[in-house]
């Protein structure tokens, strides 16, 4: 029946009616899980965010090995939480598991891949090609994640045209043209502190409304515009404390004094 209408309609006819069986069919599923999977990633905590995506790394390791399931525990260690908070994380994106069989790894990266927007290619512009960009835009990692790199640019007349990574260095000044047109959904910046934010601005001015920032400065946006940044010298710093924490007990535990610096609640004592 429906072949027949096919063919009698022609480029001016007016297209025929729907039969009752076209009216009372089922919508497809998809249509009804795809709002309900965007519910769900809207109520996911950043931390538990950030977890999922460690999460999806280990499996896909895990499935690179031939493994086909794994347990709660298993994937827990192996990603450094306990396996409590594994499974409440999971249980944001629907998946519970199966007692005594635990996670199909291929179905759970799957649901991990979805709720992390990456069912889809997110195209990735690099903004700023000194050492650190070199090393982003040259980094094999990215695309086979699903993060391409598509574009580079900087402002050194040098660089300009100059192929890095397999792609031709462009100047700032055609950011939003490029990001445009090669829809670029992601820009990283790269760049010396002063240029920035004028950078962030083109990017978003071409639409781009995710930006990862390796500038120690904090950037002014838009709302709708999310803003990751990455301070090296903070995580450094971070990182310290923990050193002289781990120190100062181990000193502790064997009866030495924490070494002492000459103050004493921010005092220098003499």
């Amino acid at each position: 029946m429906a072949a027949q209408r096919g063919q009698r309609n022609g480029v001016g006819d007016t297209p025929p009616a729907p039969t009752a069986a076209e009216i009372t069919a089922p919508i497809p599923r998809v249509v009804a899980e795809v709002p309900a999977a965007r519910e769900r990633a809207r109520a996911i905590p950043e931390a538990a965010v950030a977890r999922l995506a460690v999460y999806l790394r280990v499996l896909s390791g895990m499935q690179d090995q031939g493994s086909g399931t794994v347990s709660s525990e298993e994937l827990a260690a192996a990603a450094g939480v306990n396996s409590a908070k594994l499974r409440k994380d999971l249980s944001y994106i629907g998946s519970y598991g199966t007692r005594g069989v635990g996670y199909e790894v291929a179905v759970l990266i799957e649901e991990i891949e979805r709720i992390l927007g990456l069912t889809r290619k997110q195209s990735v512009a690099v903004v700023g090609i000194g050492n650190l960009g070199h090393a982003l835009a040259n980094y094999g990692g990215f695309p086979g994640r699903g993060f391409p790199v598509t574009a580079l640019f900087d402002v050194d007349p040098d660089l300009i045209g100059v192929p890095v990574g397999g792609l031709p260095v462009e100047h700032i000044d055609d950011i939003p043209t490029i990001c445009a047109e090669r829809e670029v959904s992601i820009g990283v910046i790269a760049t010396p502190p002063p240029a920035a934010q004028t950078v962030c601005d083109r990017l978003v001015e071409a639409g781009v409304q995710c930006i990862l920032n390796f500038a120690p400065v904090v950037l002014q946006v838009p709302d709708h515009v999310e803003v990751r940044k990455v301070d090296l010298a903070v995580e450094l710093q971070v990182l310290s404390f923990h050193v002289a924490r781990r120190a100062d007990n181990a000193a502790a535990t064997n009866g030495v004094a924490p070494e002492f610096n000459g103050k004493v609640n921010g005092m220098v004592v003499s």
